[in-house]
């Protein structure tokens, strides 16, 4: 028999809101989504600050050709690091191609981070000693494999969430419903937690949905749909941590949706300028969550100009120490393209590797 439809599926009609865009406390706190601690918040100022930096740095590598490509979530930092520090080290984290600061902050080296953006076979990291899946670029299809992994987690008993990054526009993708539906059934211990930055690529939310949010998509489902402010890193905090813990209890999963918003362009690239006014990227600028996060803290007597200038040369320090190493690194070769694809190489891969060498050597030939 289906379940009774509740309204507390239903979102509220503003998303959470803990640090207003002027860095001050809102009036409707309390309830659930309490305030965190502050040596919570501090931690988290000093993962965006550091991931902040981390993007930058990043950017600046692409466009001097030694990354292939880099998806920037410049703007997007409060979503990113606000719900890696809301997990367990037990939990799972499955990212997409957008979420590099969300691995920085869960403590993986930059260095790995960026291997899969060289254009290296590679992952980078261990998944597995960092409880945390390879980079996806694919829409969607990692929310079935962390809805696979929570349900493995439940069945053995453990004491685990699973999260799951995913952007606007992997809603639209069947595999995003199909993720949603299985975890329903199962009740499944997973956290859909969906960055919406308002375009897929060139697309704007209103060409992609007409539902009322992105959060309402879980009540079809059965599933509790949260929306949250994506720029205030204390609001992710709040209503991530409540999710993985209802998660791990044995409630089954949330779909959490963050309003954010993508500074830069989609990748290096993509020219924004063509979908998008100057105007409307000047008014998310005003509500940019690092700085939000610093108003409030020296508002609260809890930072000072020092402590910001100590974490900044901290931030120096580790884009000095990313570019140094990332330079040493040796490219792949091209054989590697065709490396691990099959167990034993298909008629058409041995094809293609062939012609490849033979391209090559007549460049080098030429040269």
């Amino acid at each position: 028999m289906a379940a009774k439809f509740s309204t507390e599926l239903l979102p509220a009609r503003e998303p959470v809101r803990l640090i207003d865009q002027r860095g001050r406390l809102t009036r409707r706190r309390g309830g659930e989504y309490a305030l965190p601690a502050p040596e919570v918040l501090l931690s988290a100022y000093r993962a965006l600050v550091l991931g902040r930096r981390f993007d930058q740095q990043a950017t600046s590598l692409v466009k001097q050709g030694r990354l292939a490509v880099y998806p920037s979530s410049h703007g997007q930092e409060a979503s990113e690091v606000g719900a890696v520090l809301a997990l367990s080290p037990t939990d799972w984290i499955f990212p997409t191609y957008r979420d590099s600061v969300a691995l920085v902050t869960r403590g993986i080296d930059p260095v790995e981070v960026l291997t899969l953006l060289r254009g290296d076979w590679h992952c980078g990291y261990d998944p597995m000693a960092h409880r945390t899946a390879p980079q996806c670029t694919p829409l969607a299809t990692q929310a079935l494999h962390a809805v696979g992994v929570a349900y493995a987690a439940k069945a053995k008993g453990e004491d685990t969430a699973v999260l799951a990054f995913l952007g606007d526009g992997a809603t639209s993708e069947g595999d995003f419903h199909e993720a949603l539906n299985f975890a329903a059934v199962f009740q499944a211990p997973v956290v859909f937690f969906v960055q919406n930055n308002q375009y897929a690529i060139s697309v704007p939310l209103a060409r992609q949905t007409v539902a009322p949010s992105l959060a309402h998509k879980g009540v079809g489902y059965g599933i509790p749909g949260v929306g949250v402010d994506g720029n205030d890193v204390a609001a992710v905090l709040s209503v991530v941590t409540h999710a993985a813990e209802r998660a791990r209890s044995g409630g089954g999963p949330t779909l959490v949706e963050a309003h954010t918003y993508r500074m830069e362009a989609h990748t290096n690239a993509d020219d924004a300028s063509r979908y998008r006014t100057e105007e409307e990227v000047t008014a998310w600028r005003e509500r940019d969550p690092v700085s939000r996060l610093t108003t409030y803290l020296r508002q609260a007597d809890l930072l000072d100009d020092a402590r910001i200038a100590e974490l900044a040369e901290e931030a120096e320090r580790n884009a000095a120490d990313l570019r140094e190493r990332i330079s040493g690194q040796v490219p792949p070769g091209p054989d590697e393209l065709f490396a691990h694809v099959y167990a034993t190489p298909t008629p058409q891969l041995t094809e293609q590797a062939g012609l490849l060498r033979a391209e090559l050597a007549d460049l080098a030939e030429e040269s």
